[in-house]
């Protein structure tokens, strides 16, 4: 009995090693997947503060929030353990999802950018019989937080997905304990940043009040002109960024893309920015085209059923 005990007892502190080793590596695991996923979160950040557009600014940071907490509940409630049960059981199966992910975000990504370019004709005049549907303003926020939930839940499962990828071959222990770590700092770092930027013409006004100091003003004044041209930029960050994503996805999932693509960084290993910068390039083109083609289908598609 005393034996079997010892044996027992041995065989947790080994388990408690193992499982302390694990957790020692989690940082750099952490390092590693943030470092793969910054094109996503590139795109998490930049797509988001449009969703607050228009909206009353007093509830901007509340619409943030409750974005936030949908996005990180759904990390770790639904994706996360979706991700460990499939790796499990059916491993084959991520690939393929990840590239279905890949392709949404290339046709939202094409749809922006048609958004962009295309000729907007007026509507013809409605008749006195049609209806005009009138939307409160607790309406429209929640139809754009449910909007903003939908766009991140397909960015998040592609940040759970390569982050389960990057610990596949690690124990189970680090591998949720990475997952974890990665779903919190991404979405605190993502969301952190956004309510930043929706709110800095607030603060640029607050800076550029009288009873503060004249360089403080010029700093808000400045701050306060250049925030509508910073989230434009950021829109079309956004936007580059979705097709980017979406693209390099898809291309890491088929033999002969993923080896063209590193041929390409190979090419221009000796400046690692114009090979990242190539790489980005192409693959934004070739998920503009891959949009395309899916926005052409979606509409047959409709139009038929």
């Amino acid at each position: 009995m005393a034996t079997g005990l010892l044996a027992l007892l041995d065989d947790i502190s080994a388990l408690v090693k193992v499982s302390a080793a694990s957790l020692d590596d989690v940082p750099t695991q952490v390092a590693k997947t943030t470092g793969k996923v910054s094109g996503i979160v590139i795109d998490d950040t930049a797509v988001t503060p449009k969703y607050v557009v228009g909206l009353d600014p007093s509830r901007e940071l509340s619409i943030i929030y409750q974005i936030a907490k949908k996005s990180l509940l759904n990390k770790l409630l639904l994706l996360s353990p979706a991700a460990l049960i499939l790796g499990f059981f059916a491993p084959w199966a991520i690939p393929p999802i990840l590239m279905l992910g890949g392709a949404y975000l290339c046709f939202e990504g094409y749809e922006k950018v048609h958004s962009m370019f295309a000729t907007h004709h007026a509507d013809t005049p409605q008749s006195a019989g049609d209806d005009l549907k009138v939307i409160t303003p607790e309406e429209l926020e929640k139809t754009r937080v449910k909007s903003a939930v939908r766009t991140d839940l397909i960015l998040s499962g592609e940040i759970v997905a390569i982050t389960y990828a990057t610990v596949a071959d690690k124990p189970l222990v680090s591998q949720i304990a990475v997952m974890l770590a990665v779903a919190i700092f991404i979405t605190i770092a993502v969301y952190g940043f956004v309510g930043l930027v929706v709110k800095a013409d607030d603060i640029g006004l607050h800076m550029a009040k009288e009873n503060h100091h004249h360089r403080v003003r010029a700093i808000g004044h400045g701050i306060v002109k250049f925030m509508p041209h910073f989230l434009s930029i950021l829109g079309y960050v956004g936007t580059a960024a979705m097709l980017w994503v979406g693209a390099e996805i898809i291309a890491h999932g088929i033999p002969f893309t993923s080896h063209a693509l590193h041929e390409l960084e190979v090419a221009l290993a000796n400046v690692p920015a114009l090979a990242w910068l190539a790489k980005a390039f192409v693959c934004a083109i070739g998920g503009l085209i891959l949009g395309g083609v899916i926005e052409k289908v979606v509409v047959a598609a409709r139009k038929l059923f």
